[in-house]
């Protein structure tokens, strides 16, 4: 076989990044291939419900919320730190919704600590002989399944900086967790 030209690409006429399809062994099996309209499926647009309100908050004054066993929910912080107007949630900066979710974290850690009569927290990073008690959020190491074996403890920024253990569940008879928890 002689030399293979190559073709010339420049800014007027750039080369293709792809092969079209005629020419390429995968577009015959690409899911373009497998789908025989574009139309949605009569299921889908069957289904009922569409726009129906399924959750809000805002205005709850005067709402009382009960559980079995004594429990009530209320709303932690001030009213004024409530929504008053829709916001774009998907939106938010990963730094605004951390400092977010940090202040809470030591907002339910005071109200915990109130309730159980604790001193303080001490740190999750540093080693204890005595039992003590730490604050922080359940958290996985794994894909975000939780097993037994991928319990983790992210202790808070305050007391912890961030501190990462491994639980240890095995000697517990039964335990109720979830990640994110406080």
């Amino acid at each position: 076989q002689g030399p293979q030209k190559r073709s010339n690409s420049t800014p007027e006429t750039p080369r293709p990044k792809r092969a079209p399809p005629s020419r390429s062994p995968y577009g015959l099996f690409s899911p373009g291939s497998f789908s025989p309209s574009v139309t949605p499926s009569q299921k889908y647009s069957s289904r009922g419900g569409r726009g129906e309100v399924v959750a809000s908050f805002g205005t709850a004054q005067g709402l009382a919320w009960r559980g079995r066993g004594g429990c009530s929910v209320r709303l932690f912080g001030c009213p004024e730190d409530n929504l008053t107007k829709p916001y774009k949630f998907m939106f938010q900066k990963a730094l605004d919704v951390r400092e977010v979710l940090a202040g809470r974290v030591e907002e339910l850690g005071e109200v915990l600590r109130r309730h159980h009569g604790l001193e303080g927290f001490a740190s999750a990073a540093l080693p204890a002989q005595e039992p003590v008690a730490v604050l922080g959020q359940i958290g996985c190491d794994g894909n975000g399944k939780l097993n037994a074996h991928s319990v983790l403890l992210l202790g808070d920024r305050e007391t912890s900086a961030g501190a990462q253990l491994p639980l240890d569940l095995s000697e517990l008879r039964e335990y109720s967790l979830f990640p994110g928890q406080v």
